[in-house]
């Protein structure tokens, strides 16, 4: 891993509180999973600070991939964009701000190889219901705080596990990472 990578997610993890970042091992295993997968188009549902981005697009520069990342706070937004530019992974990454389940539903048409949810827990379903349809035969979804926020994101859990297109295994990372394989 590159020094500013590295340097940028240590400083990061001290912010975890602040910005509901995902933990180092998720991160870690989420960026393996991209290149196991030779993944080339990656969403992100909840960009917050940058931290969860900076793993996949790391990942994703070494598959010649890229991240789409939605986030609602343009604040959040712009500290994302300062650390992504800063360890040189800005030709890798679209930031978008706003409602992600409008901007998905609206104005994305590519299909991706994965897609990682964190976002608003209690919309969870939603952005399953506008994300199956542009995610590929044989594409990831990772969701994230299934077991820390399990009441909110409940009736997501239930629709994924029931679902006849996809195989679900719900992963202990810290938080509760949901990973689910569409058949």
């Amino acid at each position: 891993m590159e020094t500013k990578l590295k340097s940028t997610l240590e400083a990061l993890e001290k912010t975890t509180e602040e910005y509901w970042n995902i933990s180092r091992q998720t991160g870690n295993f989420m960026n393996m999973l991209i290149k196991i997968m030779d993944a080339k188009k990656v969403l992100e549902l909840g960009t917050s600070n940058g931290y969860s981005a900076l793993w996949l697009a790391s990942a994703l520069k070494e598959t010649n991939g890229h991240l789409t990342t939605i986030e609602y706070w343009e604040k959040r937004q712009c500290l994302a964009r300062k650390y992504i530019e800063d360890c040189g992974l800005s030709n890798y990454v679209t930031f978008l701000t706003g409602q992600a389940y409008d901007i998905i539903k609206n104005d994305l048409k590519d299909m991706y190889d994965l897609v990682f949810i964190d976002a608003n827990k209690q919309e969870y379903l939603s952005f399953f219901e506008v994300v199956h349809p542009i995610l590929k035969k044989g594409g990831v979804i990772l969701a994230d705080n299934i077991t820390s926020h399990y009441k909110k994101v409940e009736p997501f859990v239930e629709a994924i596990s029931n679902h006849s297109e996809y195989q679900v295994q719900l992963l202990d990372l810290p938080d509760g990472l949901l990973m689910a394989y569409k058949l």
